[in-house]
């Protein structure tokens, strides 16, 4: 009975005190500078080549490349790319080469399939048709500001600066489970990343964005290396960081679509997620439990019951739901009055998500199957 109490001691303290420790680390974030007032971002930028992978009619796929037309860049160009000559993305770019035709903007149109990882394949074929030195990749289905691309490349004026990355928020299009994914995002995602950088960690990078000079990608043996691997993000910042450059998080955070509509969808998505987490980092994410607070304080109250588990589940749970509400204060969109009814939901079912995800190694993704396993590009090379 000793060792249950301190066992549920033990939890309470881990899940109140991680809970404390994210709301810390996202309230001190730093606050992102305009352009104007950022000294590295008003020195002459080179010019800048965009790299876009398409794949699909996404939901709102128009509006997001919209606003990589709209830069306050003074040089740089676009380049998209398809597999599928068919691609309905393919429609939603020509829009555009007509509605901004002074504009650089470069389809490719190329079958050719390199490894098993998709997206890798789609840059590989697009990457020759970039004619800048400054590279930036961005995911499709994010929206960003006018001043994105000024701010997230000037870093790159620093030499020791490898890769530049930016955070996202959710930004939910339609219905309960979107809501329940933008939380994936929100208040766990990247409050988690917020903690481990204020531990002074830098072993991230975000498909959201990785700012980057051709001459790094040369270095660390180009996109082929990430061919076969899941995490080619990560992998791209790591591979990088191994070569003795910096990684900079930028102060821009951009949104990203959650368009999930059905529990399904979204489970499949996350356990993508997770499991790809995992094969990063297998160590910690065993201990990632204890930042899903509200499951784990009611379980540490259960096995502990006491005025000093209720006093620590107490702080918790306070800190959980102001964690929350600096993350909705600092949202683009607004977000309704309820959504503090769905973190227990939400905890809930990330715990349970993280508890299958470590049951195997397989993750769906565009129609295929994949193992998360042994992602690492320097061992599939060799």
């Amino acid at each position: 009975m000793v060792g249950i109490y301190w066992l549920g001691t033990g939890l309470t303290a881990a899940a109140a005190g991680y809970a404390c420790a994210a709301l810390a680390a996202v309230l001190k974030r730093p606050r992102a500078r305009s352009s104007s007032s950022n000294p590295s971002v008003t020195r002459p930028l080179p010019s800048v080549s965009v790299l876009k992978p398409l794949h699909g009619a996404e939901p709102r796929l128009y509006e997001n490349l919209r606003d990589f037309c709209v830069q306050a860049h003074p040089d740089y160009e676009l380049v998209f790319g398809v597999r599928d000559p068919e691609d309905p993305a393919i429609a939603v770019v020509n829009r555009l080469c007509a509605e901004f035709p002074q504009l650089v903007i470069a389809l490719v149109v190329d079958p050719r399939v390199h490894g098993t990882n998709p997206k890798v394949g789609n840059l590989m074929n697009m990457l020759p048709h970039a004619k800048h030195d400054w590279l930036v990749l961005a995911d499709s289905d994010i929206g960003v500001p006018t001043d994105y691309l000024m701010r997230v490349t000037a870093p790159l004026n620093d030499p020791g600066v490898g890769i530049v990355t930016c955070l996202y928020r959710g930004i939910a299009r339609d219905g309960l489970w979107a809501e329940v994914g933008r939380l994936f995002i929100d208040d766990w995602f990247a409050p988690s990343v917020r903690v481990a950088h204020a531990f002074g960690s830098t072993r991230f990078a975000f498909g959201s964005t990785i700012a980057l000079r051709r001459d790094t990608l040369q270095a660390i043996g180009g996109l082929e290396v990430l061919r076969d691997t899941l995490a080619d993000d990560f992998w791209l910042g790591e591979l990088s960081r191994q070569r003795g450059l910096r990684t900079v998080l930028s102060d821009m955070v951009v949104g990203t679509d959650v368009s999930e509509t059905r529990l399904s969808e979204l489970w499949k998505h996350e356990l993508r997620w997770l499991r790809t987490i995992r094969s990063i980092a297998p160590l910690g994410f065993a201990m990632t439990f204890v930042c899903f607070t509200s499951p784990v304080l009611l379980l540490g109250m259960a096995l502990a019951p006491s005025a000093l588990t209720a006093g620590m589940a107490l702080l918790g749970g306070c800190a959980r739901v102001l964690l929350n509400i600096s993350q909705r204060q600092s949202r683009l969109a607004g977000s309704r009055w309820y959504e503090i009814l769905l973190i227990p939901l939400r905890d809930g079912l990330s715990l349970l998500e993280w508890a299958v995800a470590l049951t195997g190694w397989r993750v769906r993704w565009r129609g295929q199957v994949l193992h998360a396993r042994d992602d690492d590009p320097r061992r599939l090379h060799e």
